[in-house]
């Protein structure tokens, strides 16, 4: 990937297709290289590693295309990854995005009409399963009994060995998808060999109380905070997760976790990240110079990484004929925003607010504009240019060609950990304090304005501006579905905006949409899985 980053080698690991002759498969992969051959040296285990890392960010072994991880009559470019497909589940049914194409069931995702059948959901669902089964092969062959079988001694074994802690992490992070999107998951660990018994199914409770002991567990032997190569994982990142699972607790649980989620939020605070000065710079190609930020991000490389569904599909899609405003060859005339995320901005320009990256020389920022008044055409709506494929130190990217993107996906960040800080001490929980939160909410605008003039007051600290905040800051990041769920607005007639439930003005929906279907296919393939209620 990067300088200094852990680099990408491609290995034979493919998903086969789920068909009636091979239903214990359950969109298990298949190993075509042995065990003996690919974890033969130290060597074998980094690219095994690498590959982890990977699963997030490539869609498989050729890339762009062929040889994807992920088969069964998906799309690669577009059913596979991960990073663009959990956008989709996270900001598409939102306020944040909306999508002009007609490309198989994706206006779905914005009217909130979807169904077990949709072939977006069956990617999504056997991405973090295909990435889980992957990370249970490299624990069971990372073992001090496998590494001394296989002469594997000193340095290296020493290596592989903290590198079990990040693969638990990962795992833990994977499983957190299916917690948040499906409220509960295909089951397996190390213990289940591919392609022999049909695996379970963990609850919503059970798969929470699993992520959290993972995490725990793993608490001393991560890396400490920043002595990790930039796109591994630490403490931090670890932490971070626990911060986040902790605040939608009372979703994913029923129970409030208020306290652990101030907890969490502390200890990274407290490990020494720090705001980086200029917004706009987290988001753009040279965004790994940004680390002090970031706990964790998935690396992205316009050469090593080449994929449509990473962060190239976020500045492709955002972008029409302004394309070389977001630093890429060609504009894919598709994704945009609607006016409920325009009217959180007083000022669209991003004059007073840095944050507000939307006005672009082939759109305005027009009443008019912004209502969407049909969602095919992508004239209509809030233009988003928050991703740029473009160096902020004026540098060359990756691919010349400016096909493919070198611009890193934050998944967890500082100014994130302030937020759930403040809206955990807000919501009851106890180790923080009121002053402290909206010290830290005036860090974050104070940075989005240039100085304190966008600060507020105690008196306008509360849970409703905790949330118009997170969207100011985060948007576009893979939260907004889930804050909307936590504050009850999903679904709810409460909160709408244009287009919500395909309708202009928008509606409420069934609440059942707060949750994903299990994929029918899945179900098919493994009885073993139930569906979520009113599907």
């Amino acid at each position: 990937m990067k300088s200094k980053t852990i680099k990408i080698f491609f290995l034979a690991f493919v998903i086969v297709a789920v068909t009636s002759c091979a239903k214990k498969l359950d969109l298990f992969p298949v190993n075509e290289l042995t065990p003996e051959k690919t974890f033969s040296t130290a060597a074998g285990y980094k690219s095994v590693l690498a590959k982890i890392y990977g699963g997030l960010s490539i869609t498989g072994n050729a890339g762009p295309a062929g040889q994807p991880d992920i088969a069964g009559g998906l799309d690669e470019g577009s059913q596979v990854a991960f990073i663009r497909m959990f956008f989709n589940c996270q900001e598409l049914p939102t306020d944040e995005a909306v999508c002009a194409w007609n490309d198989q069931t994706i206006k779905d995702f914005h009217n909130m009409k979807w169904t077990s059948a949709d072939p977006f959901l069956k990617g999504i669902y056997a991405r973090p399963i295909y990435n889980i089964t992957l990370i249970n092969e490299y624990l069971r062959e990372s073992t001090a009994e496998k590494l001394a079988s296989r002469n594997i001694t000193g340095n290296d074994a020493i290596d592989i060995n903290k590198s079990r802690a990040e693969t638990r992490f990962l795992r833990a992070f994977n499983y957190w998808v299916m917690l948040d999107l499906f409220g509960k998951s295909t089951f397996i660990d190390e213990s289940n060999l591919i392609g022999t018994d049909l695996p379970g199914e963990k609850s919503k409770v059970e798969l929470f109380a699993y992520i959290e002991s993972e995490l725990k567990a793993i608490d001393t032997e991560l890396a400490t905070v920043k002595t990790i190569e930039y796109g591994r994982v630490d403490q931090g990142a670890a932490w971070a997760l626990l911060a986040r699972l902790y605040l939608n607790a009372k979703t994913y649980i029923g129970t409030e976790k208020n306290t652990e989620a101030v907890t969490y939020a502390k200890k990274v605070i407290a490990a020494g990240y720090s705001l980086h000065s200029n917004y706009g710079q987290l988001f753009m190609a040279d965004n790994d110079k940004r680390k002090d930020e970031f706990m964790f991000a998935i690396n992205c490389d316009g050469l090593r990484t080449q994929a449509y569904g990473n962060t190239t599909f976020m500045v492709h899609a955002a972008a029409g004929a302004d394309f070389a405003e977001f630093g890429v060859g060609g504009g894919w005339f598709g994704y945009r925003a609607t006016k409920g995320l325009a009217d959180l901005f007083a000022d669209l320009t991003g004059g007073t607010d840095k944050r507000a990256m939307f006005t672009t020389s082939a759109f305005g920022t027009s009443t008019a504009q912004i209502a969407i008044n049909d969602v095919s055409n992508f004239g209509n709506g809030l233009h988003v240019n928050k991703f740029r494929n473009i160096r902020s130190d004026g540098g060359s990217v990756s691919d010349a060609n400016r096909t493919f993107s070198d611009v890193d996906f934050p998944v967890f960040r500082l100014s994130e950990m302030y937020l759930i800080y403040a809206e955990a001490v807000l919501r009851g929980g106890t180790g923080g304090d009121a002053a402290t939160a909206l010290n830290y909410i005036n860090l974050i605008r104070t940075r989005a304005h240039g100085n304190a003039s966008g600060n507020i007051s105690a008196g306008q600290l509360d849970l409703p501006f905790i949330l118009a905040e997170r969207g100011r800051e985060l948007y576009w990041e893979g939260h907004r579905r889930t804050d909307l769920i936590r504050y009850g607005l999903l679904t709810s007639g409460t909160y709408l905006w244009p287009w919500k439930g395909g309708v202009a003005s928008g509606t409420s929906v069934d609440s059942k949409y707060n949750i994903f279907p299990i994929p029918a296919a899945n179900r098919t393939a493994n009885p073993n899985l139930s569906q979520n209620t009113g599907y």
